[in-house]
């Protein structure tokens, strides 16, 4: 075994326990890596790339720099910044370009690591390469990866109404985001790597989650021979459905609501308080929590739980003219929630989304975040307005008098409005699911070309379902039979919300285990994820007090469940198997 995949492998100790499943011989080791052959301060004269300047370049010295919850400091790296196809946007006016930071350590393990961002991108966000899951003890500079980061081609701009949003008005800069940039910056890092280090890198990588997890899926449909393997949480591979139900379940919400006194909107934080979340997340628990064999506060089998639990007998419902106060739900209020749950459809009856599952981790702040301010501000409604309708609205929309970002979450209509981001017009030459969905999502080309997708999902995310990305592994599964898992795995995060929190075992290192699959050809039967309760370096508050605040659990590959083997610790994952 090289020695980086040895050292890697140390670095995760305790967090995966991981089992070779195939005979099939290392289909992708990665050599010792190299030293730089050009000095850091030397890189952007000696590069020469279509397109690419380089901005910046500083050496950071062994020790230099540390990160939050990272024990260890950062080795000694050059960090450079640059640009790729600088132009002015012909709708606004604009500069835009694809900006990029990369980060290449002085012990280079041979392997290419591309940070894919989240949000509707935009920031320049320092390539340290982010393993994933809460508070990660590690990351990808920290192992010896090459790092690449960008922004997607455009920058947030803060000086109008519509902020991130506004470079959905250019066409170009709308395909940067959707697939384009990856394209572009992929063969640019790793000619860089090959200058700096004098050899291109032995395996490549791309990482992300949520739009990072879009980024992902849209790579290996489109640039199936790009990267080896693949890691995505929390994926938005139909992003643009997933915001349109997103406001679509703030307008059920929003019938059931207070109106806010200080905007005559309504509030949605008013229509289900923490305590009727607490509430349903207690009965959730109460009917599916022992479906695994162990009642400890987790719905493992969430599945099973989905065919055990009815909102409209399993909660409490408040007597007529009793007020909701934490111990029961309106019957509205159930209404409400069974249609969120169930998910949005058009006057046809056509499914547009998946529902959300049924699961204790709806009592998450960040569950209650996405569904009662993203879902009509910052996030869904700003997007589907300006980034994926087709031709994208006025700003006028949300600065007109009167108008907010609300007004335009409450007023969408599915039927109405849902063939816009399947329309093309005039200079936007492909719609929002053309440039924001991966073309073949039963990735058939990457399948092809011997890549590896590891995929983890929080059960209780209230963006991207899960149902979803388990629809997708069935479709997957179907569409290459018994070659689906020597080349994609769905892991799901029981509790988890959206890429971390909730009441959940959240913190693991699935890039020890993908690295394991590309180079070693061990398949991951099994990943160990720890709770971050008191003690630990980012600490989750959501962890309840019953549980050992260093709980660990096991997750297990779809559509395997992790069952109590009905002895030993419970707090440990050493007393679960997946079956």
């Amino acid at each position: 075994m090289p020695h980086t995949v040895t050292r890697l492998a140390a670095s995760a100790a305790g967090l995966l326990l991981l089992a070779a499943c195939s005979s099939t011989p290392p289909m992708r080791p990665a050599a010792t890596g190299a030293s730089a052959v050009v000095a850091c301060e030397g890189l952007a004269a000696g590069f020469s790339f279509a397109g690419t300047r380089i901005l910046s370049t500083q050496r950071v010295d062994a020790g230099q720099l540390k990160l939050p919850g990272i024990a260890e400091a950062m080795p000694a790296h050059c960090v450079l910044k640059g640009a790729m196809h600088e132009r002015i946007g012909p709708m606004d006016g604009k500069p835009y370009a694809i900006g990029f930071e990369m980060r290449l350590p002085t012990a280079w393990n041979g392997r290419f690591f591309y940070q894919a961002n989240g949000g509707l991108d935009g920031f320049q966000t320092p390539a340290y390469g982010d393993i994933l899951g809460g508070g990660p003890i590690s990351n990808g500079l920290l192992k010896g990866f090459a790092v690449i980061s960008s922004d997607a081609g455009h920058a947030f701009d803060r000086n109008t109404p519509i902020g991130g949003a506004t470079f959905g008005l250019d066409p170009q800069a709308r395909l940067d985001y959707g697939y384009n940039a990856v394209a572009q910056l992929t063969p640019m890092a790793k000619a860089l790597i090959k200058t700096y280090y004098g050899k291109g890198p032995d395996t490549s990588y791309l990482v992300g989650s949520s739009n990072g997890g879009r980024h992902g899926f849209v790579t290996a449909s489109r640039l199936p021979a790009a990267y080896d393997g693949i890691l995505v949480s929390t994926p938005g591979y139909r992003l643009p459905l997933a915001a349109a139900a997103q406001v679509w379940g703030a307008q059920q919400f929003a019938r059931i609501a207070k109106t806010s006194p200080a905007t005559g909107r309504p509030d949605l934080s008013t229509a289900l308080t923490p305590a009727d979340l607490a509430l349903l997340a207690r009965q959730v628990l109460a009917r599916c929590d022992a479906l695994d064999g162990l009642a400890d506060g987790i719905v493992a089998d969430l599945q099973g739980c989905q065919a055990a639990f009815n909102i409209t007998r399993d909660v409490p419902s408040c007597a007529a003219g009793t007020a909701p106060d934490g111990h029961c739900l309106s019957a509205v209020q159930k209404t409400a929630m069974a249609s969120v749950a169930h998910g949005p459809v058009t006057a046809a009856g056509q499914r547009v989304y998946a529902g959300l599952p049924w699961d204790p981790g709806m009592a998450g702040r960040d569950w209650a975040s996405w569904k009662f301010v993203n879902s009509v501000g910052p996030r869904d409604a700003i997007a589907l307005a300006f980034v994926m309708s087709t031709p994208p609205a006025s700003p006028a929309v949300v600065t007109g008098q009167g108008n907010t970002l609300i007004d335009y979450a409450l007023q969408f209509n599915i039927d109405r409005d849902l063939p816009r981001l399947s329309a093309t017009a005039g200079p936007y030459q492909e719609s929002a699911i053309s440039f924001m969905t991966p073309p073949d999502p039963t990735l058939r080309s990457f399948v092809a070309s011997g890549g590896k997708l590891l995929v983890f999902h929080g059960t209780a995310d209230p963006v991207f379902s899960a149902l979803d990305s388990i629809s997708w592994y069935d479709n997957f599964r179907q569409a290459h039979g018994a070659a689906a898992d020597s080349h994609a795995r769905l892991f799901l995060v029981p509790g988890m919300n959206h890429s971390r929190g909730g009441p959940a075992t959240d913190q693991m290192d699935m890039l020890e285990a993908l690295v394991r699959w590309v180079e070693l050809g061990q398949a991951p039967q099994t990943v160990v994820a720890q709770a971050r309760g008191a003690g630990a370096a980012v600490p989750n508050p959501e962890i309840p007090a019953s549980w050992s605040p260093t709980r660990t659990r096991l997750l297990c590959p779809y559509p395997q469940v992790p069952r109590y083997q009905g002895s030993g610790d419970s707090e440990n994952a050493a007393s679960f198997s997946c079956r």
